[in-house]
């Protein structure tokens, strides 16, 4: 299997764990005496601290398995599960030919290649808002459906004939691509970036020259582009909601500032794990905690008077044979 974007923290094996449980049970359940062994690969950037991965979760990783289904080897215990790290972008060929059964994203797929062309007419914005304009939305969507249509191009080369492949990612139930569910996050982001440049500690035409590169999809673009692409059946496609405060339940601030754990600040703190090395390589490192203080108080202010909610789109699909 291949887990796609797969980071360096608790949650990087999460879904491998399940995987690797599920598939023993079934085979057991059918009386297959000997487990399969499991080959897992882990994908992401090269800039991905992979090191930390193979310190210390991979050994976790072992001793949970020991822990839940003993030892490998004789006598039907845990399985073996091997472990290693692709680095690379999955918007490109990543393993060999029909060499997956099993491919997995989370929260990944919504970040394009790059920055698209042409959204000069966008500079009051950071993202896509609801003062876009519509040459600027459609130069996001073009981005999001060459990428998406390159990635499931490379996978269909690598998954067997009948693998599976599930993903999840950020988009929206609206068929507007400014809709406030998927786009509403970036522009308190870029409120609080204006207020930096009020206070003389960012520059306008920084500012003005800085875009996020990503793309939430709907439900129907997600299908238009699996069924234009052909090589993948689409078994189910749902949207299902998340309230930001969520942010707070899971674990991404750590226990040392839970007397600062406020909705906004866990939220803030959450966007800031995703947004910071972009901040970081526009607007330098100093400018940062400030920054997301300012988020922070915002996120607050909003959240106390309004429903705040991100949508994730999961699609669950079959390499077609």
């Amino acid at each position: 299997m291949a887990e796609l974007g797969c980071s360096s923290g608790p949650n990087t094996l999460f879904v491998a764990m399940d995987f690797v449980k599920i598939v023993s049970q079934l085979c057991r359940k059918h009386g297959h005496d000997e487990l399969p062994e499991f080959q897992i690969h882990l994908n992401d950037l090269p800039g991905n601290d992979f090191n930390s991965i193979f310190k210390s979760l991979a050994h976790s990783f072992h001793a949970q398995l020991l822990q839940e289904m003993g030892a490998s080897g004789a006598g039907g215990s845990a399985p073996y599960c091997f472990l290693s790290g692709v680095p690379g972008s999955f918007y490109s060929r990543l393993f060999a030919a029909k060499s997956l059964h099993f491919v997995h994203s989370s929260y990944s797929l919504m970040w394009l290649s790059k920055v698209p062309e042409g959204l000069e007419m966008n500079r009051a914005n950071i993202y896509i808002a609801s003062t876009t304009p519509a040459s600027v939305i459609n130069a996001y969507y073009e981005q999001f459906q060459r990428d998406f249509s390159t990635f499931l191009r490379c996978r269909s080369e690598e998954v067997v004939d009948g693998g599976k492949m599930v993903l999840t990612l950020l988009g929206r139930k609206s068929e507007s691509a400014s809709s406030k569910e998927c786009c509403y996050i970036w522009e308190l982001l870029a409120l609080s970036l204006k207020e930096m440049v009020s206070q003389g500690l960012i520059e306008e035409e920084k500012l003005g020259s800085f875009n996020i590169p990503q793309y939430t999809p709907s439900l129907s673009e997600l299908k238009t582009e699996v069924e234009k692409e052909g090589s993948f059946c689409i078994n189910s496609l749902e949207a299902s909601e998340i309230t930001w405060a969520a942010c707070g339940d899971s674990g991404f601030y750590s226990p040392q500032y839970s007397g600062k754990g406020d909705d906004g600040y866990n939220v803030a703190t959450c966007m800031r794990s995703v947004a910071e090395p972009l901040l970081v390589e526009h607007f330098g490192e100093l400018v940062i905690d400030h920054l997301f203080e300012i988020y922070r108080n915002i996120l607050s202010d909003r959240m106390s008077e309004e429903d705040t909610k991100f949508i994730n789109v999961t699609v669950s699909m079959t390499r077609k044979e």
